[in-house]
């Protein structure tokens, strides 16, 4: 961190002088702490300002005292970025900045702060019968502005990309305290840079997202789910390919299932009523969105008949009502809840070329046996190549018995999907995890890029400092 200072009595006096009492937060566990325990806050100050220009004082006092900065959205976030264990830094909440600015239903645009709740963005193009598609399980608390620094994923990135491609442009606090007056709504603007890329992804490294212009849709006019058995993920694949020639953008979500996430679903008692009378070791869950024309019922039948015709699936469940897809879903959202009350050695969020998906799981399940009898929870986002490779414990030991083994199991796991060409962050980030495996993995003039890129705009280094660069 170099020469950055810890916030001290005298920066906060000056910061009280200068913003209403409104803006000052009692410091309490919820900055101090991220979901998985593992990074725990140094203390800080909580600022929660209610307006842009707020931010810009806040950044802008911040730069010329060299007092760090962590931006803190809904705290929902899996890699640490959210806390600083190492420094008293500013903890800059959104929690205040909710506002829907605005909604072009003709346009399919809606402008919403930093700080509304991903559930809310939701409710507000719905109320206006448009589809905001972004879906994460924490929907509930986590915050847009945290979505779109994280480039959140989620269910839906098969059929509407990642929370980047939902964003046509950005309001944003730069790290000397300027504003980036980016909220156009524009589908075509060639005109140098593309700010908006940038900063969607930066995880608070190079600025404060204030405010977003976000695509919108129309809404499905009729949807459908079934969760289907299948062999092994190559069987998976080729079903996603069969689904794909049958019904192009019309699939949501196509999702991939390991048996053992359904065992510990019923160990959690989550889940509710599993469909099937024997747990099948693969299945997929399917979610479509269709037209007014289209049967979803009848066009999933259809392509269960053609799995099954090429032996790809010999079982099958087809929701046959809103409860009935809500059950299925619950099957898929609750496997992580599942996960967490079984306890993993380590967690892998990672993207393969989908080709390599069957290849990798087959090379990395045989490596992780080779080091103890482990077991292995594959699951998540087949369609766009996102799994969750998580490592267990044997039955009835503990996760914590193993904590020695955690960087075993990471490095066998990151050196394979490194060998088959993948990412060994899809989803979830860099945060205070993994800059030292993107040191280790990273392309060396990407990085070299990177970092002379958070220099430029950063050169004080305050911004979420030990975030995606290792701290100094």
């Amino acid at each position: 961190m170099g020469d950055l200072k810890s916030v001290d009595g005298a920066f906060e006096t000056r910061l009280r002088a200068l913003l209403p009492d409104k803006v000052f937060r009692p410091l309490d566990p919820t900055y101090q702490q991220e979901p998985r325990g593992l990074f725990h806050g140094g203390g800080g100050l909580v600022l929660a300002p209610s307006s842009t220009d707020h931010v810009s004082l806040i950044i802008r006092e911040c730069a010329a005292a060299r007092v760090p900065v962590v931006p803190f959205g809904g705290g929902t976030g899996l890699v640490g970025g959210q806390v600083m264990p190492d420094a008293t830094p500013v903890i800059l909440s959104l929690e205040r900045m909710t506002r829907i600015r605005a909604v072009h239903p003709s346009e399919n645009v809606l402008v919403a702060e930093a700080g509304a709740i991903l559930a809310d963005v939701q409710a507000a193009a719905a109320s206006e019968e448009r589809l905001f598609p972004l879906s994460l399980a924490s929907e509930g608390s986590c915050r847009i502005g945290g979505c779109l620094s994280t480039n959140a994923g989620g269910v839906n990135v098969l059929r509407y990309g990642s929370a980047r491609d939902l964003c046509l442009g950005i309001e944003a606090v730069l790290p000397d305290g300027s504003i980036h007056h980016g909220l156009k709504r524009l589908r075509k603007d060639n005109t140098g840079f593309d700010l908006r890329a940038l900063l969607c992804g930066a995880e608070g490294t190079l600025g404060v997202i204030t405010a977003a212009s976000l695509r919108l849709f129309p809404k499905p006019a009729r949807n459908g789910t079934a969760l289907l058995k299948v062999s092994d993920p190559a069987a998976a694949l080729e079903l996603l390919a069969l689904a794909q020639a049958r019904l192009g953008q019309g699939i949501s979500a196509f999702e991939l299932i390991k048996g053992t996430g359904l065992d510990f679903l019923q160990a959690s008692g989550l889940g509710g009523r599993q469909p099937f009378i024997t747990r099948p070791d693969w299945s997929v869950l399917i979610d479509l969105g269709l037209g007014p024309t289209q049967d979803p019922e009848e066009e999933l039948a259809q392509l269960f008949t053609g799995a099954e015709r090429a032996g790809l699936s010999d079982d099958g469940v087809i929701a046959q009502s809103d409860g009935q897809r809500a059950a299925l879903w619950k099957l898929r959202e609750e496997i992580p809840l599942a996960n967490k009350t079984i306890g993993a050695i380590s967690s892998h969020d990672i993207s393969l070329p989908l080709s390599a998906i069957a290849d990798f799981l087959d090379k990395a399940d045989a490596a992780i046996a080779c080091l103890g009898p482990f077991r292995v929870n594959a699951f998540g986002h087949l369609g766009d190549g996102n799994l969750h490779y998580n490592v267990f414990p044997p039955d009835g030991q503990a996760a914590s018995d193993f904590t020695a083994w955690r960087k075993q199991v990471r490095d066998v796991v990151y050196g394979l999907v490194q060998q088959f060409d993948g990412s060994f962050s899809a989803e979830h980030g860099i945060g205070r995890l993994k800059p030292n495996e993107l040191q280790r993995y990273g392309d060396p003039a990407r990085l070299a890029a990177m970092r002379r890129i958070k220099d430029a705009l950063d050169p004080s280094g305050i911004m979420n400092p030990g975030v995606i660069f290792p701290a100094n």
